[in-house]
């Protein structure tokens, strides 16, 4: 039989042994490589906290638990920690309550609400140390824009960051700017991926907004909004770059947080072991937080997905919508 001009069968390409089970290997290597740049400055740091380096002792020792017992003992330790809490608190209510209702304004449509939403992240690309340095030049006050501003609506005797309230005031304000938007992105994208049937239901039955928003809004938006919480409570937890460009941990030691406390004790002091010993206590703190924390996210996920799966068609006969879905009419 004539077989010119027939199509030849491709011949499968045998791939040889020795790099099938190289491959596994190769895969994984990326991810080994970055488990080691990871772990092994991290069991260097804690290395450091049984020791007491630092630049006056050339020849250190091994003093097992001593920096721990020192930095436990005192009162800059626990000082610290309550500016930390304080400040974590403080910021993350103030950026979610903003959050929320900021994108609760943009998810009505409107040319303005898509105009605001293009320029909600401006302030997310602004470095944290940047933004800290141009919010002290804009509170100075001799030179800034806000004591001006306060003395046209009669507020005299602004003295910046001066005093121990206002420089945690402000503190506040400069990480609210800076990280509102993102609490607003994630509440916003939240709001958009809601089922519309609920709130059908609900303005057939004439709840009100509040109500609304009280029994449909806010339960179902709640994990979206907690994701941003862990984010935003995690970072101001170990808040450094913001605080320290615009107060350096001043005045005093009124907004002296706990990762201030470690350079201070690290770079300042030249006091390695005991600046490592600060660090190693932060990371066991926002752990235990964050462990605690993703674990509620979890129920609160969970309890999510029980409601949004549970049908209607449960409801005893003759229930209205809004006893479907939770609302009840005001």
């Amino acid at each position: 039989m004539d077989t010119t001009g027939a199509e030849a069968v491709p011949t499968a390409t045998v791939t040889p042994r020795w790099r099938r089970r190289l491959r596994p290997y190769l895969l994984a290597t990326p991810a080994v490589l970055l488990c080691v740049g990871i772990l092994y400055p991290f069991f260097v740091g804690v290395a450091y906290t049984v020791y007491n380096f630092s630049d006056a002792n050339r020849e250190p020792s091994f003093v097992g638990l001593t920096n721990f017992a020192d930095i436990l003992g005192s009162d800059t330790l626990w000082h610290s920690a309550r500016v930390t809490v304080a400040f974590a608190v403080a910021a993350t209510t103030v950026e979610t309550v903003l959050g929320v209702g900021v994108a609760l304004l943009l998810h009505r449509s409107s040319l303005l609400g898509r105009l605001l939403e293009r320029l909600l992240i401006v302030p997310l690309m602004v470095a944290p140390i940047i933004a800290a340095i141009m919010w002290k030049l804009i509170l100075l006050p001799e030179v800034g824009w806000v004591r001006p501003i306060l003395a046209a609506v009669g507020v005299h005797g602004y003295r910046g960051t001066d005093g121990a309230g206002a420089a945690f005031f402000w503190s506040v304000v400069v990480d609210a700017w800076l990280y509102t938007p993102f609490v607003a992105i994630l509440a916003l994208a939240g709001l958009r991926s809601l089922p519309n049937s609920p709130f059908e239901a609900a303005a057939v039955d004439g709840a009100n907004w509040w109500l609304t928003f009280r029994r449909l809004t806010l339960p179902m938006l709640w994990p979206y909004v907690l994701v941003a919480v862990i984010f935003r409570f995690m970072d101001c937890l170990k808040v450094f770059d913001i605080i320290y460009g615009l107060t350096a941990g001043g005045p005093g030691d009124a907004t002296t947080t706990l990762q201030i406390n470690a350079y201070l004790e690290a770079i300042t002091y030249a006091r390695y072991s005991r600046g490592m010993t600060f660090m190693l206590i932060l990371w066991v703190v926002v752990y235990a937080i964050s462990f605690v924390l993703v674990r509620y996210l979890g129920r609160v996920q969970n309890r999510a997905a029980g409601v949004s799966i549970g049908t209607p068609a449960a409801a005893p006969a003759g229930a209205t919508a809004s006893t479907a879905t939770g609302v009840e009419a005001g």
